[in-house]
């Protein structure tokens, strides 16, 4: 099955590279064409032209992910999702596309995905001589700046500054099964959404 996806990152972002790899967990058979739009305002202005492109491409639907925060935030800032969805499906209606897109908004952002599971943090942050372990968060997308909470648990174990690029595909390719990560909300969309059938 061929799939489209269209992303807010740039072309080596974290969120392009974990939602690739977990829609391989989820479909391994899957061929995916991704296009990033390197932030929000341009992925919203371009999505609808990028999508109908896609179809022509042979793409069965296409999936939009994108975080409610940006990256970086600004004091006060108040993102909405609902005005997001209604920005990107009025570019949907002017580029002529009418079905089989899907909008996958992350809470608050792709950290709250990692955080929700603990072994994949700790095998990440252990060396042989200093094991470490870090616990689930049982409702990551309730953290207001699950980046920030990360970066806070690379510190505390002596692991540097969490780098997203860097970190984020490590953590979900040592996810060792996708049970933890199925508590977050929008991961369970972005998988119904992806697979055509509701996370089991």
């Amino acid at each position: 099955m061929k799939i489209g996806m269209i992303f807010e990152c740039g072309p080596s972002g974290a969120d392009k590279k974990v939602c690739e790899h977990l829609a391989k967990q989820l479909l391994p058979s899957i061929e995916i064409i991704s296009v990033t739009l390197d932030n929000k305002p341009k992925m919203i202005a371009e999505c609808g032209i990028v999508a109908d492109k896609l179809f022509k491409q042979g793409c069965r639907r296409v999936i939009i992910i994108w975080d409610l925060y940006p990256a970086w935030r600004e004091k006060g800032q108040n993102p909405c999702r609902a005005e997001d969805r209604t920005l990107i499906l009025d570019s949907m209606r002017s580029a002529g596309v009418r079905s089989n897109v899907h909008l996958v908004c992350i809470e608050e952002e792709l950290e709250a995905w990692l955080l929700s599971d603990g072994r994949a943090i700790s095998s990440v942050l252990s060396r042989p001589a200093h094991p470490v372990r870090v616990a689930d968060v049982r409702c990551p997308e309730t953290i207001s700046n699950p980046k920030k909470r990360l970066n806070r648990i690379f510190s505390q174990h002596r692991r540097g500054t969490y780098n997203d690029i860097v970190h984020a595909i490590q953590i979900a390719t040592a996810m060792p099964d996708l049970n933890r990560l199925g508590r977050c909300t929008t991961f369970a969309r972005f998988a119904e959404k992806l697979t055509g059938t509701p996370l089991s």
